[in-house]
């Protein structure tokens, strides 16, 4: 049965606090100009329809000021987002009785997110089947027969895809994100019905997970080209074409990919500073091949051999996005 089909008007007010508590702290944290709600903070437990609608209205206005990034940065920023938090986020954004294009985006990452916190960090990719990610997501969405649906094999073909490349540049090459999104808006409203939603969810979970293990070889292929650049007097690089300078340090480049390490364990993100990254290990390789010997060029990259075949391996040393709730005080006593 469908969570969301037996939420009652207490139930529903009872979450609408719950959520005003972490969206004050969001609009914070972000300098947004929230506006007040007397009757969601008046403390009352029996809600009157006009407490109800004033709270429904907020939460309207809420919506429509925080963006996707700024939900994604906060709460994969901000240790201990836990469970309970996770669900009742992904049913007040489902339960709308209409939805846009930002509500399908913030469930995306919500039960993406939610998925990741409570499975095994090796888990297999070939274990992450419709059944699994169905039962993963049971608290949250209720009990759903895991069966295939209409996306189900359009998305697989996708995620097998992805899984095959080797780079980031070969997976933005590919066309793989913007095919997934095209289907996700093209399913429509029938994006919140339950199957659709298992089946979106387990794509982005294994595109989540290619992408970290991408990242990691891009990462450890740059710094190893760096260090092979500098062992033969190379100190500048034209790296333009990553938005960075014409006369780029090499110091300077190995400061921001150690960086870089941090922070994409912290923050999961698909857009400009991944094909940032892309491109600059683009343009070290370039540069290895205009400047140093083939033999030295052919040692230079060892670790991010590696993290290749691992990754084609569906293998990976580095540790999985995780977001821990140590040190971090429930909502409710905030």
């Amino acid at each position: 049965m469908n969570v969301l089909s037996t939420q009652t008007p207490t139930h529903e007010w009872q979450a609408m606090r719950f959520i005003r508590l972490l969206y004050v702290r969001l609009a914070r944290e972000f300098a947004l100009n929230a506006p007040p709600c007397d009757e969601l903070d008046s403390g009352i437990d029996v809600p009157s329809q006009e407490d109800m609608a004033a709270g429904r209205q907020w939460f309207v206005q809420m919506d429509e000021l925080i963006q996707v990034h700024q939900l994604r940065q906060f709460l994969q920023t901000t240790t201990g987002v836990n469970e309970e938090t996770l669900i009742a986020m992904v049913q007040h954004h489902i339960g709308k009785p209409v939805h846009n294009e930002a509500d399908r985006d913030k469930v995306d990452f919500l039960l993406v997110q939610f998925l990741t916190q409570t499975s095994p960090a090796k888990i297999e990719e070939n274990a992450v089947t419709i059944e699994f990610v169905a039962a993963g997501l049971e608290l949250a969405l209720g009990k759903i027969d895991a069966t295939a649906s209409d996306w189900t094999s359009a998305l697989e073909e996708l995620a097998n895809e992805a899984q095959s490349c080797h780079t980031l540049n070969t997976l933005f090459s590919s066309g793989v994100l913007e095919k997934g999104r095209k289907i996700k808006i093209d399913t429509g409203e029938n994006y919140f019905v339950p199957s659709a939603l298992i089946a979106f969810t387990r794509f982005n979970f294994l595109l989540r997970r290619v992408f970290f293990r991408l990242m990691h070889g891009d990462i450890n292929a740059i710094l190893d080209g760096l260090r092979a650049l500098e062992s033969n007097g190379v100190e500048t690089l034209d790296a333009t074409v990553a938005q960075f300078s014409a006369q780029e340090p090499i110091v300077q480049l190995r400061m921001i990919c150690q960086s870089w390490k941090i922070m994409f364990q912290a923050e999961y993100s698909s857009g400009q500073p991944m094909r940032i990254l892309a491109d600059l290990r683009a343009i070290v390789e370039t540069a290895l091949g205009q400047a140093v010997p083939a033999e030295v060029a052919e040692k230079a990259a060892p670790k991010a051999r590696a993290a290749a075949a691992s990754a084609s391996a569906g293998i990976s040393d580095a540790p999985e996005f995780a977001v821990s709730d140590d040190n971090y005080p429930n909502p409710t006593e905030s």
